[in-house]
């Protein structure tokens, strides 16, 4: 499995995935339904976001997943 398995690519899915979600349109819902839709859609977009910003590798047939969740750094002086 791990052979076959095109880290590139799936972490490509993830990120087109998660601009799907980002330019998903609204329903027309309202109220409550709203609320839930749009809180789905941000849990969805961050899901999708972080595996999609992954260095991916398999060690010792276990996928890995490396995610640099630190805040970018001010280099700004």
């Amino acid at each position: 499995m791990a052979e076959s398995l095109d880290l590139d690519a799936m972490i490509a899915r993830f990120r087109e995935r998660a601009h799907a979600v980002k330019v998903r349109p609204l329903p027309p819902v309202g109220g409550d339904e709203r609320t839930r839709f749009l809180e789905q859609k941000r849990i969805d977009f961050q899901d999708f976001a972080i595996i999609g910003d992954a260095e991916a590798t398999v060690e010792d047939g276990i996928l890995v997943l490396r995610v640099d969740l630190r805040p970018p750094s001010d280099e700004s002086g």
